[in-house]
């Protein structure tokens, strides 16, 4: 029974350490931290070696947004959410059941978090609160999908981060890929560090130059982070 958990979150991304902080935006440290203290405990493999699943860097995410101080709309100052909130938060978000796939999400990213640490989401042209309330808040809001920067680093968006380029939990264990195939950032950034010319992988793969040039530099902020973490 464990064994069939574990690959059905496995089948839900699969990632070690250094990737799950530089693909959530949170350090290493910070990330083994909230493992440690049961903040964020990695579902795959909650033991050595430690491996995150794809909802794990949402949470990840989640964690980090509210655990910062924010300002206000009107310029007042917030503390950083205490954690029974971060708690909270993150249990209204495992209760939606939302397809981040759907293409009706092409444009939206489905998932905010407000600066009171209140989950919403977007359902078509609706967005419900933590308590199935429809009137969205006049505050600024993060999604938790979007593309991430703090403290001078960035992360990607998680479900496309870059124009070619998908995140899938159910394909190839959640890993960066060229939009419909199985062809991974990893792969293509590999070869490109190996020596060989971006033209001469793009015709080994019959694609775009630039599909190639997007894993080179996805991989390449994913390492930048991990480096500065």
């Amino acid at each position: 029974m464990v064994q069939d958990d574990n690959l059905r979150y496995a089948w839900g991304g699969c990632y070690d350490a250094s990737r799950a902080s530089a693909l959530s935006g949170v350090p290493k440290t910070t990330v083994y931290w909230w493992a440690r203290h049961g903040i964020v405990v990695p579902s795959v493999s909650p033991i050595q070696e430690k491996l995150w699943s794809y909802s794990d860097l949402m949470c990840l995410r989640i964690v980090s947004w509210l655990r910062r101080p924010k300002v206000s709309h009107d310029g007042e100052a917030l503390p950083s959410s205490p954690m029974p909130r971060v708690r909270a938060a993150l249990n209204v978000l495992s209760n939606h059941g939302v397809d981040l796939w759907s293409p009706r999400y092409e444009n939206k990213h489905p998932l905010l978090v407000d600066l009171r640490g209140q989950i919403w989401v977007r359902l078509g042209d609706e967005i419900q609160g933590p308590n199935g309330e429809t009137t969205f808040p006049t505050l600024k809001t993060f999604g938790l999908t979007a593309p991430y920067e703090y403290a001078g680093q960035s992360a990607p968006d998680l479900i496309r981060p870059r124009p070619n380029f998908r995140i899938v939990p159910g394909k190839l264990a959640g890993e960066p890929h060229v939009q419909g195939t199985r062809l991974t950032s990893t792969a293509l950034a590999t070869l490109a560090a190996d020596g060989f010319p971006v033209e001469r992988i793009a015709d080994m793969y019959e694609i775009d130059p630039t599909i190639v040039a997007e894993a080179v530099d996805l991989e390449t902020q994913l390492r930048t982070f991990t480096a500065a973490a």
